[in-house]
């Protein structure tokens, strides 16, 4: 079977399903391919901050969510060894009414985008097995393979299917490299509420950073990254071993409220895996589109979570490309390949640079927080570090993205 499409999207994570609804609104229907079988919440909840505020209100569904989960002003840091507290300045301190951090369930998230889309835009169970091109009247179009033997002909292809996008390899963007870390994420359910104020806690030691925050009164999110020199060296699939390694082995000096959150895991939301990142220079150098193909989200810029960025980004990247791409149709009274184009090529410049710096900034910002065993590192990040630099990597988060055409 064969399918002509205006603009298909390769994944309906948060990339992929924002960017649908920034064509919506703009006037462009694109087809969004999931290999799943339903929307993924793979990382359980994930923290909105102002930058991701202000995408969500360009694409019109910030309400659904404002109006359920609660912002929180205060992040405390516990040095582990000494016991010292510190508290560090909300990255919303200065931001506009409704744009404050707020965790939020990913579910939850990826519901209220898919929520504004037809129910015929998301194909589950699609699984792409190459792309090619093929000229057409002087235009170029992408030709999607499917596991199915259905062939897909795009007049725009957008990858954004995560860090092991294959639509990224089409482009020839440089590979993942592992941070010498890994992550556990779960979230904590007490149905009978867990009387916590809405505050973010985390503990750093060395080679260690744990941290938590209530997401509704009954939810709780929870993380713990730890250094792990070999990427492998996981429990990717087994939620009672993970749940087990982690009391026993990276929480057995924390706090027993911390314990307490970890026992009270919905297993089915516990995850632990390896933090990869592109290097910053091969996405400010690199392909990031290629004729009338491009790449969002993770596929463009993935990068360690340390500044909480990587669902931010891509609500950015959702709301510019979706500009570009409905000024470009407004220009030319329709979808024109050829003129698109240009329309990838400016987005993928506004966004070259942004994406490198909050690369940058999140691994930087981990691997001091991290401290490892360095007595000058660990005394840069509790007497200098917490106080005067991540302050400024902060103000990454209060970023503008702008509104649609």
């Amino acid at each position: 079977m064969e399918m002509i499409e205006d603009v298909v999207i390769v994944g309906a994570g948060i990339a992929g399903l924002a960017t649908a609804v920034a064509l919506k609104r703009v006037g462009v229907k694109a087809l969004v391919l999931e290999r799943s079988d339903g929307l993924r919440g793979t990382g359980a909840a994930l923290t909105l901050f102002p930058n991701a505020w202000v995408a969500l209100d360009a694409l019109g569904v910030s309400q659904k969510l404002t109006s359920v989960y609660a912002s929180f002003e205060r992040i405390y840091v516990t040095n582990i060894n000494t016991g010292e507290i510190q508290e560090i300045p909300s990255p919303g301190a200065i931001s506009s009414e409704g744009n404050e951090p707020r965790p939020v369930h990913r579910k939850a998230l990826l519901k209220a985008l898919a929520d504004e889309l037809p129910i015929d835009s998301i194909r589950f169970s699609s699984k792409i097995t190459t792309i090619e091109t093929e000229e057409d009247e002087g235009s170029s179009i992408a030709v999607v393979h499917m596991e199915d033997e259905t062939i897909i002909k795009a007049k725009v292809l957008i990858g954004c299917d995560g860090v092991h996008s294959i639509v990224a390899s089409w482009l020839g963007l440089a590979g993942l490299v592992h941070s010498g870390r890994s992550a556990v994420r779960g979230m904590a359910v007490f149905p009978q509420g867990h009387g916590l104020k809405q505050e973010v806690q985390q503990f750093v030691g060395a080679g260690k950073r744990a941290g938590f925050v209530p997401l509704t009164k009954t939810d709780i999110y929870w993380f713990i990254t730890c250094a792990s020199p070999d990427k492998d060296a996981y429990l990717g699939g087994d939620p009672e071993a993970i749940k087990r390694e982690v009391l026993q082995k990276y929480a057995n000096d924390l706090p027993e409220l911390y314990q307490d959150i970890v026992n009270h895991s919905d297993l089915s939301t516990l995850t632990w895996a390896p933090l990869m990142f592109r290097k910053p220079w091969k996405v400010a150098f690199g392909n990031l589109c290629k004729q009338n193909i491009t790449v969002a989200g993770d596929a463009m810029h993935p990068m360690t979570p340390d500044l909480g960025q990587g669902g931010c980004s891509a609500l950015e990247d959702a709301v510019v490309l979706g500009r570009h791409i409905g000024a470009c149709v407004a220009q030319n009274g329709g979808l024109v390949p050829r003129a698109m184009v240009k329309a990838l090529s400016n987005y993928a410049e506004e966004r070259r640079w942004r994406a490198t710096w909050l690369i940058t900034g999140s691994f930087l910002s981990g691997w001091v927080q991290h401290g490892g065993s360095m007595w000058g590192l660990k005394f840069f990040r509790d007497a200098i570090f917490y106080k005067f630099v991540f302050p400024k990597i902060a103000s990454v988060m209060r970023y503008d993205c702008g509104k649609l055409a």
